[in-house]
């Protein structure tokens, strides 16, 4: 299996002001461009750290806590 970009946009939100409110304009459309494939973004969109954690290859209890909610985004 291919290295998860996952991680990697996961790290890009938490530093980029400007990759946030691309990502919180529209996530699909930000994930999308970024090369997120659609299990990374049905992870990310479903918030479920155990699914996360899996595709980016850490242990749940080693993932930080989601920082979406400092956006207006909501998930489905």
């Amino acid at each position: 299996m291919p290295k998860s970009k996952l991680l990697d946009y996961l790290n890009l939100l938490d530093k980029d002001a400007v990759a946030r409110e691309a990502f919180a304009k529209d996530p699909q459309a930000a994930m999308t461009a970024y090369g997120l494939d659609a299990a990374e973004q049905q992870a990310l969109l479903s918030g479920n750290q155990a699914d996360i954690a899996k595709l980016v290859g850490v242990d749940v209890a080693a993932l930080p806590l989601p920082q979406i909610g400092q956006t207006d985004y909501k998930p489905n």
